[in-house]
């Protein structure tokens, strides 16, 4: 089973993804997408909440990725919050973690100013610097 819960907040749109985001349920973050993406007057920056995400396939990299390109396209960022490591080492492989802002959580990920890394980017950085 898997839904995401669209929460509008004062500095970004919060979307919680919960379950697993696979072929089948890539849908719904489609849909979720248009709905704000329809909204003319919406200008804020939209956070994808993963704490809850419990599996995600590629047809979810591809949705997380469309919905990036969508964003940007219209001049607004995507920033993701608590990806859990098997998403996050996804990423890493496929080099989306240098295009995507993560965030260790959803207020972070919030109340992050335009162009910020992301303390989880950050974090990594540094140990790869470390290493």
């Amino acid at each position: 089973m898997f839904s995401v819960d669209v929460r509008q907040h004062a500095p970004g749109v919060l979307f919680v993804l919960c379950g697993e985001l696979d072929f089948d349920s890539v849908v719904q973050l489609h849909e979720a997408a248009d709905d704000e993406l329809g909204r003319p007057e919406a200008t804020l920056p939209v956070v994808v909440d993963c704490a809850a995400l419990t599996f995600c396939d590629s047809s979810g990299i591809s949705g997380l990725l469309r919905l990036y390109q969508r964003l940007s396209a219209r001049g607004r960022t995507l920033r993701l919050a608590a990806v859990p490591a098997s998403v996050s080492r996804l990423f890493t492989l496929t080099g989306l973690d240098q295009l995507f802002s993560v965030h260790l959580d959803a207020a972070e990920a919030l109340a992050a100013g335009p162009g910020t890394p992301g303390a989880a980017a950050a974090v990594r950085h540094h140990e790869e610097r470390s290493a």
